[in-house]
């Protein structure tokens, strides 16, 4: 009495139970325990009938189905338990060979399991890592940034208005006369060339005293917003209330003390180099590891249940749901704005989920085969690096972790020796990122052209 397992692909098993006639019959009474007081018997009131009565009234095996339903969870859980079995999906009765009362109750189910993995070439691996070099102009941009955050307003009192200039002001349109909806202001603020309101008429600001009024006209534009004012001529009474200048701070010394911890503007700018060149080199590292991993994925071969492959899109509609959320966004605007089903959405994911799923397995499958195993140095390092992530304390983070927490932080701990193992063992040639620019241009004027000959060579009545 028991079950048998047997591989019948590489990821399905079938298990064939059987289970003695005793465990049955008992399931079979408390089956009839537990639903006789649904069942209807003329001349008994509801639970009282007779088990023997109802099953001379509705057949045999009217409490089978039941008495399987009371049997069969605990002796499949002991089966999957027992032989280690990494099930992906819910089991399927595939044939019921025998039930019933006095019998050994025989049958056999199948389900899907973690498939089996035939490794391709994971060592040894080919790739070009594309080096960024950092541009004199990428470290001014980033310096602007400190500049732009150190820049303050002043008010002007002694000239007229100038370009850069953020002015209030008050204004008034009209059209042939008559104001218009969401023409008229107080107290806005401008930036001076920003070229925030219609064409004309910040340029027309230019050189306005403080408390100066004055009517300006303009031009909407013919792809106006607003329907009504689509290419009309407008005036726009406005009224200078004040002017501010921007006050940028020098590039020396004192800036550098102001914005950073160093105290000179050439250590700081340093900083600012290397800090761009670690962000270049981390971005290189990343492609690269990626491409190396996406190799060892492509090189190997594995038939994945659809069940995997479609609890990972709805992890990724779960992450997509999360992201807008946190942007103020509706799922359902969402769909709408795109004209999709979320069925659309869930196809437009397969392809990515399936890649994801199968680089999972792959790299598993490394594991296994390489015997990695991880110490508690490197969990530890995996932990701390989970924890810097969620923006929380290591100490703190680590209280709050569960027994399945911490075993997901080992396993990634492995995930990460694997993809260094992978890395480590490549080929890799190192060339300038200008080099993947070229040639991708070059390929794209290649393709174009192709396709121009293509369409040339074309027969007229196909056209």
């Amino acid at each position: 009495m028991g079950y048998t397992v047997e591989k019948i692909s590489g990821n399905q098993v079938k298990i064939n139970f059987e289970i003695a006639s005793e465990k049955f019959d008992e399931a079979v009474q408390k089956a009839y325990l537990k639903v006789r007081g649904r069942v209807t018997v003329p001349g008994f009131r509801k639970g009282k009938a007779p088990r023997k009565l109802i099953e001379k009234m509705y057949g045999e095996g009217v409490f089978y189905d039941d008495a399987f339903d009371i049997l069969f969870p605990a002796e499949y859980e002991a089966a999957v338990k027992e032989n280690d079995l990494q099930v992906v999906d819910r089991p399927e009765v595939d044939e019921m060979k025998q039930i019933g009362v006095g019998k050994d109750l025989q049958f056999s189910i199948k389900v899907f399991v973690k498939p089996d993995v035939e490794l391709g070439n994971y060592k040894g691996l080919k790739a070009v890592k594309y080096v960024h070099k950092v541009t004199d102009e990428e470290i001014d941009n980033r310096i602007q940034q400190d500049v732009d955050k150190a820049t303050t307003m002043a008010d002007v009192t002694d000239r007229a208005v100038e370009n850069g200039d953020t002015v209030n002001l008050n204004y008034a349109g009209s059209v042939d006369g008559v104001a218009f909806e969401g023409g008229t202001a107080d107290n806005q603020t401008l930036e001076i060339g920003s070229g925030h309101f219609i064409p004309g008429f910040e340029e027309q600001m230019i050189g306005m005293q403080i408390g100066e009024e004055k009517d300006l006209n303009v031009k909407f534009p013919d792809e106006y917003h607003a329907e009504n004012l689509k290419g009309k001529d407008a005036v726009f009474h406005v009224k200078v209330n004040g002017i501010q200048t921007k006050v940028v701070p020098a590039l020396d010394d004192d800036f550098a003390a102001d914005v950073s911890e160093f105290d000179t503007f050439a250590d700081y700018k340093a900083s600012i180099t290397k800090e761009l060149t670690d962000r270049a080199d981390k971005n290189a590292a990343v492609q690269l590891e990626n491409e190396l991993v996406q190799q060892a994925v492509d090189a190997a071969d594995c038939d994945i249940p659809d069940a995997m492959i479609e609890d990972e899109i709805d992890i990724m509609l779960r992450e997509l749901k999360i992201r807008m959320m946190y942007q103020g966004l509706k799922y359902e605007d969402y769909l709408k704005y795109t004209g999709q089903t979320e069925d659309q959405v869930k196809e437009m994911y397969r392809p990515e989920a399936k890649n994801r799923v199968k680089m999972q397995l792959v790299l598993d499958a490394i594991i296994k085969a390489e015997n990695i195993e991880v110490t508690e140095e490197e969990v530890e390092k995996a932990t701390a690096e989970e924890a810097e992530r969620s923006g929380r304390e290591v100490e703190e983070f680590k209280k709050g972790l569960n027994d399945r927490q911490k075993e997901y932080l080992s396993d990634n701990a492995k995930i990460r020796k694997a993809v260094d193992m992978i890395v480590e063992t490549a080929q890799v040639e190192e060339k300038d990122e200008a080099d993947r620019i070229d040639a991708a241009e070059t390929l794209k004027a290649v393709e174009d052209a192709a396709a121009a000959v293509a369409e040339e060579e074309e027969p007229e009545e196909e056209k």
